[in-house]
Order: structure tokens, then sequence, then C-alpha cells
């Protein structure tokens, strides 16, 4: 049994981490038992900063100084409950004391089983102009869109505004659902990769007309895996 450590940073993602994993890992081993894990909060609005002004370095810095901090409280491997960070996941990952389970790797894979062949990335504007899911997904043989630069902008607004902070009004719903909606007619995408852990509180299951991949579900699931090795 190995003991988890999530680096987190808005009150949505850990919150949705923390329920699944212990939801996940309690349903797996059916014994009443609860796991060890340990959750390291980080200033995401500093790690989003450094991410809209390209600032690797202190980025890499800011994560690996929390994946250190979870090696020191006991952790075997780390994840971090958010797409857009994993941008410098290479990086970070070449520098960590601790294994990395990624979301971008568990979330392509979980795509690939399920037989996708082409994909529509929704996140924030980093997650959906840097390559982050477009580069990894042809990896997988899955081809990965993205909206053009005012549906981005769309997403990446809905998220930042409303999201971040819980709040979902079924008038914004409505709106993101019909767009989404919309994406899927003109592309014929077979399924939406929800690229920002925050989403999910907007788009629920059977909510569109394709499958909507839950990253942080996705990941969530990898996750508890690794906890029961």
């Amino acid at each position: 049994m190995k003991k988890a450590g999530i680096i987190s940073g808005t009150p949505a993602a850990a919150l949705s981490y923390y329920s699944g994993i212990v939801e996940g890992y309690r349903a797996a081993k059916g014994d009443g038992s609860y796991p060890a894990f340990t959750l390291e909060n980080i200033d995401m609005a500093e790690a989003f900063a450094f991410v809209a002004q390209e600032k690797w370095t202190p980025l890499v810095s800011m994560l690996l100084a929390a994946v250190r901090s979870l090696k020191n409280a006991g952790a075997d491997f780390a994840a971090i409950a958010s797409n857009t960070p994993h941008i410098v996941f290479r990086e970070l990952e070449e520098k960590s004391p601790l294994p990395l389970v990624s979301i971008v790797e568990s979330v392509c894979r979980f795509a690939a089983d399920a037989g996708c062949a082409r994909v529509i990335i929704l996140g924030t504007g980093f997650t959906m102009t840097n390559g982050l899911y477009t580069e990894a997904f042809p990896r997988y043989g899955i081809e990965a869109l993205i909206p053009d630069r005012e549906g981005r902008e769309f997403v990446h607004n809905t998220i930042f505004s409303k999201l971040e902070a819980g709040t979902v009004c079924p008038a914004d719903k409505e709106d993101m659902l019909e767009f989404t909606e919309e994406l899927i007619r003109n592309s014929h995408a077979d399924a939406v990769v929800l690229g920002g852990t925050e989403l999910p509180l907007m788009i629920r299951p059977g909510d569109l007309s394709v499958p909507a991949l839950d990253t942080a579900q996705v990941h969530i699931s990898a996750i508890v895996r690794e906890m029961l090795k």
C-alpha cells in the first residue's frame, strides 16, 4: 500500500480529489478502511500567473517545493490536482524526489481504452493552447481539437470568474452546454475532455450528446490504483 501526496490549490479541486480518493479507495478495498494521503495546498493564483507570463522556472520551483514537502510527510508518490501546471510536468518529473502520476497521460490512456478517435479539449486558455493535450493525444492515435479564439476566451473566463469559486448558475450552464454541443456538431467529435478540474461542476454526466471525460475523476482513479499497488 502506498501513501499518496496531492498538490492542490483551488477549493473545488481539493474537495473533488479528497472525496474521490476516499470513495475510490474504500470501494476498492471493501473492508471499511480509509486511505492515508497528504494534501499540499499551493497558491494557484501565483502558479497561473507564472504560466501566463511563461515563467517556467519559478513554476517548477513552486511545484518541486510542494513535492518535497509531501515526501517529508511520508508520501510515496505525488500528483497535481490541476491540469494547467502539467505544462511543466516533464521538467518537474526530472527533478522530483517522488514518482509522479500525470493527469494528462492518465486521461490519454483512458480515452484510448474507450476507443475515442477525436476529442474536444476544454479548459483554461493555457491548457487549450499550450499543447498539453493536443500534443499528447496524437501519441495515442487520437485527434485533439480546441475551440477557436473566441470560444477559448469564453471557456477560460467561465472557469476563472465562476467555477473557481464553485459558483454555477443555470444560465451559465445552459450557455456552456449550447457552446459545447455546437463544437460537437461541427467537429464530429466522439468525446469532450473536461480539461479543467472545475468544469465538471457545470458539465455533468449525460449533459452532452457524447461522453464528457472528467479529467479529475480519471486522474483520481489512477491515483487510487497507484495507492493500492
